[in-house]
């Protein structure tokens, strides 16, 4: 996958829709966090802990834990459940990215750093609606790391500019067919929802009636079978109605 250069892109979550507030803290104050190092390849392992011991030697207290097993992770995280958890599920003992999204679902406090050779488009558009997810490819420069690693344990996320050159780029045309089965009217109100509004701002907005809004709203939800905004918000930007950078303006 070729991409173009361009600034990194960085998030923080706990000042967009109200993510996690009580994980941004101060970076010299996060000695309750750890960092596990989540990859079955011994020079990526080295060489995330020499730039640990380089670059964050000021964060007093932060320990770095080597796990290689699935059951060993979720006991460390069980422990330590605001972790920041450097992975490549692809050299862990993971099934699958399913595997991975299950696992931080069960750990909603961890602070995931995707950290891998083998990410796809797919995952990569998959992950980008996934907040407590950084993404960072093992071919970017220590520096980018680095800025992850530091973001991470911050509680901010992180998007190396690599993979934020693909989230800046049109979705693939088959999303087109996924939202096909709403109307041009339905898809607008939807695509309101998905950058934040309430019912009564779409209905200032598009000059109607509370009522109508809710009516759309819930004919929205129950065409896409979704149940929450959140989810909404996710179809919305696998369909390709809300550009990623408009998303995180």
């Amino acid at each position: 996958m070729i991409f173009q250069r361009s600034d990194v892109f960085l998030v923080d979550f706990s000042k967009r829709r109200n993510f996690a507030a009580d994980k941004t803290k101060d970076f010299k104050n996060m000695a309750e966090r750890q960092i596990i190092l989540a990859d079955n390849q011994d020079i990526t392992r080295l060489g995330l802990k020499t730039l640990i011991r380089g670059a964050l030697k000021d964060v007093d207290g932060l320990a770095v834990k080597e796990l290689s097993r699935r059951s060993e992770l979720i006991a460390e995280l069980k422990e330590h459940p605001s972790s920041v958890v450097v992975i490549d599920y692809t050299k862990f003992d993971l099934a699958s990215s399913d595997e991975l999204l299950n696992l931080s679902e069960r750990f909603p406090f961890a602070m995931w750093v995707l950290f891998s050779d083998d990410l796809t488009e797919q995952l990569i558009r998959r992950l980008s609606v996934e907040q407590q997810f950084s993404m960072i490819l093992k071919d970017d420069s220590a520096q980018e790391i680095i800025t992850a690693l530091k973001c991470a344990i911050t509680g901010v996320r992180f998007l190396c500019h690599q993979v934020t050159n693909l989230l800046l780029t049109p979705s693939p045309q088959q999303s087109i067919a996924e939202r096909d089965q709403l109307t041009a009217t339905e898809k607008e109100v939807l695509r309101l929802i998905a950058l934040g509004k309430s019912v009564k701002e779409i209905a200032v907005e598009r000059n109607s009636s509370i009522h109508t809004i809710t009516t759309h709203k819930k004919n929205i939800f129950r065409k896409i079978n979704v149940n929450t905004i959140y989810e909404a918000t996710k179809y919305a930007l696998r369909a390709g109605l809300v550009e990623m950078v408009e998303y995180y303006i």
